[in-house]
């Protein structure tokens, strides 16, 4: 596969663009959910996008569901068991990724209730949330945003993908977080999500994105 062409857009222009590609699909898997990955580090800022873009499909009518893995890390025992700064299992051991599949992915399965979780876990008081179950009405879309997301196999209808070069996330991300970035660059070379991903946006300059895919 060759290098994908970018072209300029805005934001706003990026999300509607993306809401008329998902309210044309039809599932993979002959369900009754559509469902979308946005891909990207934390800097990159990923859930952002997909809230434009529930947006612009609640203007078209299409119901979504926007949800960030931030809530299914797993518990603090677990994830810190290394230490609060180990980017190795930052990269394994941090999002709870059964959970993921069980509580977000099953329930929209072909023979699946629809009623999904939007989270798990909240890392502040290291309890569970406790969230009810919200449902997602036949024809509706779940947007699932995070980093790393595409490495686990979740099955994506249409994947999403932030990029940031090196040097634009280095200067992005909080000093006190560059303790993950080795886990974004074993990242790029085990998964290289730009070519993986069927839309590819490069966010160097958050004031001018350009996409393509």
């Amino acid at each position: 596969m060759g290098p994908v062409r970018l072209e300029a857009i805005t934001w706003d222009r990026l999300a509607e663009r993306l809401a008329d590609r998902l309210t044309g699909l039809e599932p993979a898997d002959g369900g009754a959910w559509t469902r979308a990955g946005f891909d990207g580090a934390p800097a990159a800022r990923p859930g952002e996008l997909a809230e434009r873009v529930a947006q612009a499909l609640r203007v078209r009518g299409r119901p979504s569901l926007v949800v960030g893995t931030e809530g299914f890390l797993r518990p603090a025992s677990l994830r810190l068991e290394h230490g609060r700064r180990d980017a190795e299992s930052y990269y394994s051991e941090w999002f709870d990724t059964a959970a993921l599949w069980r509580e977000v992915f099953g329930p929209l399965d072909p023979s699946g209730s629809g009623r999904v979780l939007p989270d798990l876990w909240d890392p502040a008081t290291d309890r569970a949330t406790r969230s009810p179950y919200v449902p997602l009405p036949p024809g509706g879309l779940l947007l699932l945003h995070g980093p790393l997301l595409l490495r686990h196999w979740f099955p994506f209808d249409l994947s999403v993908h932030v990029l940031l070069s090196p040097g634009a996330l280095r200067r992005r991300t909080p000093q006190a977080d560059h303790w993950t970035l080795p886990a974004f660059e074993r990242y790029e070379s085990e998964t290289d999500p730009a070519a993986t991903a069927d839309v590819l946006v490069r966010a160097d300059d958050p004031r001018h994105p350009a996409w393509g895919g």
